[in-house]
């Protein structure tokens, strides 16, 4: 008997000691928001806020970025996107695009330095080429004071060719996930390429007062070229940004352009850039 309260002790010494080794708190960092809290509904954990805390990575979040099923089904990064964010009343798919690649780029850096080595498909000629971004200092690109946004992050422009009022979006995660799914189902199933006008039926919420989906899927359809350029640029500008540039020379045909560092799982991942957005 005595023997066993003797064991008990060490045993229960040794379990005190072990969580005394393991009592720390995960690190934290504030982020700035490139919207600065505009474009979020009043009753959004984000209106009206310029920051957000994020815990540090730790392995469980690699965990997540890494599992296979999460990646096929396309929802690892947003797992992440939840497990990072300190205040868990904060619905990270509600969250605009800008400020979740805000907090991306903050994740990685924490986690795996500045440098963000990757492979670039050189556009004009294909070679491979290794290429590195520093992240240690992200421009805020903040709207632009032209385009007006209301409270829903919504704007209205008037397209230059077709006189029609179109009211628009800023766009979240949730449009983000919808997006890349469509494109990894028409690349599974070899259908055509149309990430653009994939884009403009997400983002485009009226066509002249029409709310109608088949309306605004029939207008895209057969926008002109020249509107739709014009309300891309619209949207780039109003849409509240991180931006992270780096020139890229091929080291085969000399060809040079600059490049935006991507984002996505595969950020924290890195295999071969997907050269060029879209929008």
């Amino acid at each position: 008997m005595k023997n066993d309260l003797i064991d008990d002790k060490k045993q229960n010494s040794d379990e005190t000691a072990a969580l005394n080794v393991l009592d720390f708190i995960t690190p934290t960092e504030i982020v700035d928001l490139p919207s600065k809290g505009l474009g979020y509904p009043k009753d959004h954990a984000l209106c009206g806020k310029d920051s957000i805390e994020i815990k540090f990575m730790t392995a469980k979040e690699e965990d997540i970025l890494s599992s296979a099923s999460l990646l096929k089904k396309g929802i690892a990064l947003e797992r992440f996107l939840k497990a990072i964010v300190k205040d868990q009343s904060i619905n990270t798919e509600t969250m605009l695009s800008g400020d979740r690649n805000a907090v991306i780029i903050a994740a990685r850096r924490s986690g795996y330095g500045a440098d963000y080595e990757t492979k670039v498909n050189c556009p004009a000629c294909g070679e491979v080429n290794k290429m590195t971004f520093d992240l240690s200092q992200p421009k805020i690109k903040e709207p632009s004071s032209e385009v007006e946004i209301d409270e829903q992050g919504i704007m209205t422009v008037m397209t230059p060719m077709t006189k029609i009022e179109i009211k628009m979006k800023l766009m979240d995660g949730k449009d983000e996930t919808y997006l890349a799914k469509q494109a990894k189902m028409k690349k599974d199933k070899n259908l055509p390429d149309s990430q653009i006008t994939d884009q403009f039926k997400r983002m485009i919420v009226s066509v002249a007062g029409h709310t109608d989906r088949s309306v605004i899927n029939m207008y895209v359809e057969k926008m002109p070229t020249r509107d739709s350029r014009y309300l891309r640029k619209i949207f780039k500008e109003a849409s509240p940004n991180v931006e992270i540039k780096e020139m890229f020379t091929c080291r085969s045909c000399n060809f040079t352009q600059e490049l935006e560092v991507p984002f996505g799982a595969d950020f924290f991942w890195p295999d071969t850039l997907i050269y060029g957005n879209c929008l």
